[in-house]
């Protein structure tokens, strides 16, 4: 599920940059453009500013607070994937080129409104927080990587994959690296570190036009069209995650490991129909209420956990399967790459919060409930190895075990060590002793049904 999370995380980015590019060309035209506040941030964010808390209607006393741009876009993007696979490349590769164009315009404005030598002034202290500072940076920014394997997931839906795939993801992984080193250069120059830390506290998913309308306030025209690149480009990328995840669990439902229904396809349109609008549905919804930052750490830890798996299946096939056709091949040989990318993750992995460990063991649980609740019977290489076709009762329990540990680990207190949790599930007058409790007490259930 790295995918449905990341464009959760995606979508909230693309409703700041939305906001603002529809209240800057309304002050071009003269006029005030804004949705009511209220109607554009999640709960968290809600809740520590009052003027947005207490301005939110509230019917039978609750607050109604939804990002309703976030949610917008995940539907618009749903019924397009819906609609069909070459409609959605087509009008993706538009996409591209407009938002190449647009991150050269924002490099060439940056350069334009800050000299060279200024930016390299607020280049100083260049490593702020030191080498952790850097590694942990690092492990953030591999949110990226998921756009490139996710071209891994049509590889089904193209003509000549064994040579359309590698360049594919070669070339784009080439192409962005330069980009997202010359915008990032570009955008880390714009502003002194002390500002940018302070700034970045709380407009977090708008940071190109937020650097812009620091060094020029009064240029709305360049906000507005470099607002207008980045919704562009953030819908790419929600066309391509949204893309691939419905084509997983189609994989998934037809080697058995969910039921049939996910691998069904529509009658006219020949997409999985029913995986892509039940992933609509759950990223629009999450996506409106949730916050950017937690779905960034969480979708690290899973994509980087993904690629410890790959890694580690290459040599492990290599030897059990050796006359497996292999359209595509590692260089030198079954070791050396694999071994080098899993210590890459390995140590980008030590470097996320401790709250993405939390998630993320919760996570690896559920998987594990559905997989002994109904993919360990039901899937295809379980029934060669004679698997009985229906769900013995000892996995069941097993499954329902697994639930409850699941959902212990996603109600404790995530900023939380175990020492701490544990502290705060024996301390009545700790802050967090009520989620401590229940947390704890949900996965020792879980543990003992197991």
């Amino acid at each position: 599920i790295e995918y449905m999370i990341g464009n959760v995380a995606v979508a909230i980015s693309w409703s700041g940059y939305f906001q603002t590019f529809i209240a800057d060309t309304g002050h071009l035209l003269g006029r005030e453009w804004h949705f009511p506040a209220w109607m554009c941030i999640d709960y968290r964010s809600a809740m520590t500013k009052p003027e947005i808390w207490d301005a939110a209607p509230r019917p039978f006393g609750f607050p109604v607070i939804f990002n309703f741009p976030a949610a917008t876009i995940v539907a618009m993007i749903t019924m397009l994937l819906v609609w069909g696979i070459k409609e959605s490349a087509g009008f993706n590769a538009v996409m591209v080129v407009i938002k190449i164009i647009v991150l050269s315009f924002f490099v060439c404005l940056a350069f334009y409104f800050m000299p060279a030598e200024k930016m390299a002034a607020n280049w100083q202290p260049f490593q702020p927080n030191g080498w952790h500072g850097t590694f942990a940076g690092a492990a953030v920014v591999f949110f990226a990587y998921i756009g490139f394997d996710a071209v891994s997931t049509v590889s089904e839906e193209t003509k000549r994959p064994s040579r359309d795939v590698p360049i594919g993801i070669i070339a784009s992984l080439v192409i962005c690296t330069v980009f997202y080193i010359v915008v990032a250069a570009v955008f880390t120059g714009l502003m002194p570190y002390s500002e940018l830390k302070t700034k970045l506290a709380t407009e977090q998913a708008e940071p190109l036009t937020m650097a812009l309308q620091h060094v020029a306030p009064q240029a709305k025209w360049a906000t507005a069209i470099v607002a207008f690149g980045s919704v562009v480009a953030h819908t790419a990328v929600l066309l391509v995650f949204q893309l691939g995840q419905p084509r997983i669990f189609f994989s998934m439902a037809r080697d058995g490991l969910l039921p049939a229904t996910f691998s069904r396809v529509h009658p006219r349109f020949k997409t999985p129909h029913i995986t892509t609008i039940m992933t609509g549905a759950l990223v629009g919804i999450v996506a409106g209420f949730a916050n950017i930052e937690e779905m960034v750490d969480l979708t690290n830890i899973g994509t980087l956990f993904a690629f410890i798996l790959v890694c580690i299946g290459i040599p492990i096939l290599r030897f059990t399967d050796p006359d497996r056709p292999r359209p595509f091949r590692v260089p030198f040989g079954p070791y050396l790459v694999p071994v080098l990318g899993v210590g890459s993750c390995v140590f980008l992995i030590c470097y996320l919060p401790q709250a993405s460990w939390w998630r993320f063991v919760g996570w690896l649980v559920l998987g594990m409930s559905v997989y002994l609740g109904y993919g360990y019977s039901h899937s295809a290489i379980g029934r060669q190895l004679g698997r009985p076709p229906r769900t013995p009762a000892f996995l069941k329990l097993a499954a329902v075990g697994m639930l409850s540990i699941a959902a212990g680990l996603f109600i404790v207190p995530h900023d939380q060590g175990i020492g701490e949790v544990a502290r705060a599930t024996l301390d009545a007058s700790s802050l967090f002793h009520a989620r401590a409790l229940w947390g704890v007490l949900l996965i020792t259930a879980g543990l003992t049904d197991t």
